[in-house]
């Protein structure tokens, strides 16, 4: 299964979020070196994406939880 599509949902989420990529792998899959990876061309499994598609889906910003 190839990632790239999930890599440019990652690349959106952390622009958006201004998550640090070592923050999104351990969040969602515990595994800080996960965004690193992606980008270097690691393919996931399908259980793993939809854990970090999860992941970003139920993410809700510091400040919004706050408000």
């Amino acid at each position: 299964m190839s990632s790239s599509n999930l890599l440019a949902d990652v690349e959106t989420f952390l622009k958006r979020t201004g998550m640090a990529d070592s923050a999104l792998g351990r969040g969602a899959v515990n595994d800080w070196r996960l965004v690193s990876q992606l980008r270097a061309g690691r393919r996931v499994w399908p259980e793993t994406e939809q854990k970090v598609r999860r992941f970003m889906e139920q993410y809700e910003a510091p400040e919004a939880r706050a408000a």
